[in-house]
């Protein structure tokens, strides 16, 4: 399909990831930032819009194929909440202990615990063509917090299925649950 992928991001370890996993489709994964690419501004209410905001603004700026992801936790007694404001809950210094405080809080003793993290790719080529795959993990909330493995919210998401967090279990195994493995499955179809 193609043989180089911008992905919408600074992070180089999301871009280590991404090369791990297209290395048997021989696509080169570069990153938005070694282009000198600054981050649009997410300005939308769903995970697919902002997906879509980055992978349009990376493909229009270099002229490659631009992969961007979205994700975020979404609990139920919460509306949906923090959802596509899942990392604004943490404040600018990205401090999800704090976060996870904050659903705890804002839950306020709520009977329901179910929630579940989505996770949105988007993908968009230099002719404008968009594709946007989807993976969900549905799970429940436990307080306090378990575990010190993973990132975000993990320490206080239990996987459907499971008794452990995700803070609780080693990457691999955190994969076979995992939103951001379930869309990324999806993804890789396109190259089969």
């Amino acid at each position: 399909m193609f043989s180089k992928l911008v992905l919408a991001t600074h992070n180089q370890g999301k871009v280590a990831e991404m090369s791990d996993l297209l290395r048997s489709f021989e696509v080169e994964v570069v990153s938005a930032k070694d282009f000198g690419l600054s981050a649009p501004d997410e300005t939308e209410d769903s995970f697919a819009g902002n997906a879509l905001i980055k992978a349009r603004y990376v493909s229009a700026k270099t002229g490659l194929p631009a992969l961007a992801d979205d994700s975020g936790l979404c609990v139920k007694a919460l509306h949906g909440a923090p959802g596509v404001y899942s990392a604004d809950w943490a404040g600018p210094e990205k401090d999800f202990g704090k976060a996870m405080d904050l659903v705890y809080e804002k839950m306020d003793g709520a009977e329901d615990h179910s929630a579940c993290f989505i996770s949105v790719f988007a993908l968009v080529t230099p002719d404008e063509q968009e594709r946007v795959f989807e993976g969900r993990c549905e799970g429940k909330l436990v307080w306090p917090p378990r575990g010190t493995g993973g990132f975000g919210y993990d320490p206080m998401f239990v996987p459907a299925g499971e008794a452990r967090t995700f803070g609780e279990m080693t990457m691999d195994e955190k994969k076979k649950y995992s939103h951001r493995a379930k869309a990324f499955a999806e993804f890789k179809k396109i190259f089969t």
